[in-house]
């Protein structure tokens, strides 16, 4: 036999009740459907569909279509393929915002540790600008009072509160920040203006399987989800010289303090 044809609600397969209350295109699950007024229509939960049955009115459209939330993208990819410069483009060319997620992140902390937190890649010890200090203060204990004041005080400032030390640690060892931490910063992208009703492209977000969840888990749900996927060669090429550059620069200053506390110790000695 035939089947009959469905009759789908304004909202089509979106569940109307996340868009009436988070303005959010959230796909309906097909064990959470309701039938009104010979339509059929979908939700994201069972208690969205009895929220729906309750007053249907408030969620179906009357005099005009009911308006669609703006476009959220969420652009993924490997360190160095590029996001950045594609994301700007893109936010340029549709008029949305561009978030770009890990310096969103600098941005929160910056004020406090005064420079931008890099991932430790537990570089060599610094053996000799820690013994400068030393031999300095033996040569000048005037020196050595004001160094340890501008030391405590560089300690108070840079005191941080928990979600800033969750932070620090995401930007330093990759570790996860807590779901109470990412609703401080993600619900506004979604739920405040002026990102609410402008949209945006979000750089960089989710990077893991966990953070992926919590965007489900919130009923976060981005339009678009692009992943760009490079050649290793390409990455290396980008990656590479800045990198090598910077190292030459530690090499530069180490060899600069090598020959600073050479001459220091020349000092003491005389």
């Amino acid at each position: 036999t035939k089947e009959k044809k469905r009759h789908m609600g304004d909202t089509k397969h979106f569940c109307p009740v996340s868009l009436k209350e988070n303005f959010v295109l959230y796909p309906g699950l097909y064990e959470h459907a309701a039938k009104y007024q010979e339509k059929i229509y979908y939700f994201s939960t069972s208690e969205y569909r009895d929220k729906f049955l309750k007053n249907p009115e408030e969620y179906v459209a009357h005099s005009e279509p009911i308006q669609a939330p703006p476009l959220r993208v969420c652009l993924l990819g490997t360190h160095g393929a590029g996001k950045t410069t594609c994301a700007r483009q893109i936010a340029d060319k549709l008029g949305i915002f561009h978030i770009q997620f890990e310096e969103y992140l600098q941005e929160l902390i910056l004020p406090k540790t005064k420079e931008k937190v890099r991932p430790d890649f537990h570089d060599e010890p610094k053996e000799d600008d820690n013994k400068m200090p030393i031999l300095s203060q033996e040569l000048d204990n005037f020196s050595q009072t004001m160094t340890k004041t501008e030391t405590e005080n560089s300690k108070q400032e840079v005191e941080l509160t928990d979600e800033e030390e969750a932070i620090k640690a995401n930007l330093m060892n990759n570790e996860a920040l807590p779901p109470e931490v990412l609703d401080n910063i993600l619900l506004d992208w979604w739920r405040k203006e002026p990102f609410r009703s402008t949209g945006f492209i979000l750089d960089g977000f989710p990077r893991t399987l966990d953070e992926a969840q919590y965007l489900s888990e919130r009923g976060l749900c981005p339009d678009v989800a692009v992943y760009i996927q490079v050649e290793e060669s390409d990455v290396l090429d980008r990656l590479f010289p800045p990198r090598l550059k910077k190292w030459k620069e530690r090499q530069y200053k180490k060899m600069e303090n090598k020959k600073k506390l050479k001459d220091l110790k020349a000092k003491i000695r005389v």
